[in-house]
């Protein structure tokens, strides 16, 4: 486009297309005139030549914030500057200040790419037709599962010892892999919130275990790689924590588009994201996975069992 502009600009600065305002009239005819035959062609190349040009809007790649905005957009800007490169368009990263602004963005469809958590995206794949392309490889494994945590001196060994304790869950109502999760982990065993235990929230999975460390709650709810987290280790002792129990396991975070995107350009973008490992292994480090892998719908029919076991949606 750009050099198609610049023979443009070129054709039109040798030329004379403008000269009538610097010659007085010759008395042979209207120069304004002669000059308007010679812009006419040049407008309408102008005209053929422009729709024909490439035109890319930037597409937004939305991440759900369950970081800090400053360190979410560190950890996801190599992977963002990738996608363009390899695409050839812009890719804006968007990191929404709260979950709030950040569902209001995938309810009105406005991220072109989306990373958040399983039962977001069964919703935002019913409702908005979001469609997943792959998810989160970490620590090796593209499978994780909720688990219950408590400390090693609480006296607490199995899940029916909670009856009558504080849990902390990490996360809010929609957080899947640390309370809805961990809440299918206890309604199995027989045990109601409100009725059988008492629910309480942290900011986020690490908060959870952290406060339960403190022994600010009897147990954490979380994802079953919480102690593995270097964040966590760093702030207390993992060795004095023990998960006492899992889930049935399910597939990781997921990464989707929206659903009216081309399907050639669904499939570059999943290809480019898959590719990473052993080609670009820094962007992978930067986002704290190990790989990203290839996924389809079906692969969350485990997450759809969880949900709907633990409240009643059918997604």
């Amino acid at each position: 486009m750009i050099l198609v502009l610049g023979i443009i600009k070129v054709w039109v600065l040798q030329s004379d297309i403008f000269s009538y305002r610097f010659q007085p009239p010759t008395g042979h005819g209207d120069n304004t005139k002669m000059n308007g035959k010679r812009i006419l062609p040049l407008l309408l190349c102008i005209g053929l030549i422009l729709p024909s040009l490439p035109v890319f809007a930037e597409l937004q790649m939305g991440v759900f914030p369950r970081r800090p905005v400053a360190k979410t957009h560190k950890m996801f800007k190599p992977l963002a500057e990738k996608l363009s490169q390899e695409l050839g368009e812009p890719v804006k990263l968007v990191v929404a200040k709260d979950f709030k602004a950040f569902w209001k963005g995938v309810q009105n469809s406005q991220y072109d790419i989306v990373h958040y958590n399983q039962y977001h995206y069964l919703l935002s794949h019913k409702n908005q037709g979001y469609r997943v392309i792959a998810v989160n490889e970490e620590f090796g494994s593209s499978r994780i599962a909720g688990s219950l945590s408590v400390r090693t001196d609480a006296g607490i060994a199995k899940v029916e010892d909670l009856r009558g304790k504080t849990i902390l869950f990490g996360g809010g109502k929609k957080a899947m892999g640390s309370f809805i999760a961990p809440t299918a982990i206890l309604k199995r065993a027989g045990l109601e919130a409100g009725k059988d235990y008492t629910v309480r929230f942290a900011k986020n999975p690490p908060s959870a275990v952290i406060g339960v460390f403190n022994k600010a709650a009897d147990a954490a709810g979380s994802g079953n790689v919480i102690l593995k987290i270097k964040g966590v280790q760093k702030k207390i002792d993992v060795g004095q924590m023990q998960m006492i129990a899992e889930s049935d396991e399910f597939i990781h975070l997921p990464w989707a588009v929206k659903g009216d995107m081309a399907e050639e350009k669904v499939e570059r973008i999943r290809s480019i994201m898959i590719s990473l490992k052993g080609s670009d292994d820094a962007v992978l480090k930067s986002a704290g996975v190990t790989n990203f892998v290839k996924a389809v719908d079906g692969d969350f029919d485990k997450v759809r069992e969880i949900v709907e076991f633990v409240t009643g949606e059918a997604l």
